[in-house]
């Protein structure tokens, strides 16, 4: 049997032409106005007249936790949660149990995301072995891998050991891979809870300095330049850390850079709850620092959101503050929060949030079938986003396995109505479709 076709009637493109969409056989095979249904009982036509499509999202930063902490998520469920928020391709961060640090585990990542269906999974492999920042891992293995793993972090640790850095740098150099660098100076935030500062000081939690972020950055872009290596930054959230990027950039440096939702709209305020939702590494910052990275993004200095979508099980995170893990869900947020802080302020345009959420992390992953514009012959990787509705977060409804979400009981802007992966809808009027069942 054929594959069911697809029309997107009245849908607004990035660059603001209405237009409708067709889809057949896995690909876009129209973008024009006025195109006619067929009396084929199979096409579904999707009235968009009200409604934004983009590029399927794409996440270079999420925590899908399987192999090993499948009580948190797993590759399937955290698939039903980036595809309800409009992603076609997430990341799978390294450090699940055993580490994604050799080809076999990296493989295995890279199937479940395949029998999932949902959206494309794209391990990252660690720097390190076991994450512990003492000796390479098998770097070269996991590239020439079924997976062809083309980020490598040890991210929830900062490779710390500068030598150790540069010889990663000069490894991805050989196959165009690129080191995605968790900065955090760990003597200077050892037992840290929260942003230090005076909040930190009242509320009689440890403070973790922006210096530790900084010190790290501003190492790491000098040892990439040295090198001649490509350097990422991950979740940046302190408006030094900006400038030290900014600088960076200015001077040829090739390294990219990823800010997150909750970075670009909570603050350190929140921890004066003690409700350990709203703990999180790096840690919420001020007031000051959320505007910097706003404005950097919207400058293009910031290249990327990324969610650090960090699902925990429940008795993870309802427990004392100093006891909870560190981490907050995002995938099914993240467009909605985009939209609050960048285009309804004015900001950023849908052509922007389409580069940043969508080309511009798929080029620095090096996933060729992901970010690509709205034209004929193109993957049908697409999101249909109504921008004029509201929705209430409920975290006992999310497609996660998890139900840390910062936003539950609040009203955010912007409907993922569609989600198509390869042609084929996962999501249809807001509801997660069954594949593969």
């Amino acid at each position: 049997m054929n594959p069911v076709k697809y029309l997107i009637k009245g849908a607004i493109l990035p660059n603001g032409d209405q237009k409708d969409i067709a889809i057949q056989d896995g690909v876009i095979t129209a973008v024009s106005q006025n195109l006619s249904a067929t009396s084929s009982s199979e096409q579904i036509v999707i009235d968009a007249k009200a409604s934004r499509v983009l590029p399927g999202l794409v996440d270079l930063h999420t925590h899908l936790r399987q192999p090993g902490r499948e009580d948190a998520e797993t590759v399937l469920t955290g698939s039903r949660a980036g595809a309800k928020g409009g992603f076609t391709a997430l990341s799978a961060m390294a450090n699940t149990s055993p580490v994604a640090d050799s080809a076999g585990v990296v493989e295995q990542v890279f199937r479940l995301g395949q029998e999932a269906g949902y959206l494309d999974v794209f391990p990252i492999g660690a720097v390190t072995e076991g994450l512990l920042g003492q000796s390479l891992s098998e770097i070269g293995a996991m590239a020439d891998s079924v997976a062809q793993v083309r980020i490598f972090s040890d991210d929830g640790n900062c490779v710390f050991d500068p030598l150790l850095m540069r010889r990663a740098l000069e490894y991805v150099k050989k196959f165009g891979g690129v080191i995605a660098q968790h900065a955090q100076d760990p003597r200077l935030t050892i037992g840290s809870q929260m942003n230090e500062g005076d909040i930190s000081a009242r509320l009689g939690l440890k403070g973790w300095p922006s210096v530790a972020e900084e010190a790290i950055i501003a190492r790491d872009v000098l040892l990439a330049d040295h090198v001649k290596s490509r350097l990422h930054i991950c979740h940046v959230t302190t408006a030094g850390g900006v400038e030290i990027i900014r600088w960076a950039k200015a001077r040829g440096i090739d390294v990219t850079a990823e800010v997150t939702p909750h970075h670009l709209l909570l603050t350190e305020d929140l921890a004066g709850t003690y409700d350990p939702v709203f703990k999180v590494n790096p840690p919420l910052r001020t007031t000051t620092d959320v505007h910097a990275l706003r404005e950097a993004l919207a400058e293009g200095v910031i290249d990327i959101v990324a969610t650090d979508h960090a699902p925990h099980p429940t008795e993870s995170k309802e427990c004392e503050w100093q006891e909870a893990a560190f981490g907050m869900l995002g995938l099914e947020t993240a467009l909605s929060i985009v939209q609050k802080t960048m285009v309804d302020s004015g900001l950023m345009d849908w052509q922007q949030v389409a580069e940043r959420m969508s080309h511009a992390p798929a080029r620095i992953g090096g996933y060729q079938n992901q970010g690509q514009e709205i034209t004929v012959g193109s993957p049908a990787n697409l999101v249909v986003i109504d921008p004029s509705r509201n929705w209430q977060v409920d975290r006992d409804l999310t497609m996660s396995k998890a139900t840390n979400t910062p936003y539950h009981g609040h009203t955010l802007p912007g409907v993922v109505t569609h989600t198509f992966f390869k042609g084929q809808a996962t999501v249809i009027d807001s509801v997660v479709q069954k594949i593969g069942e």
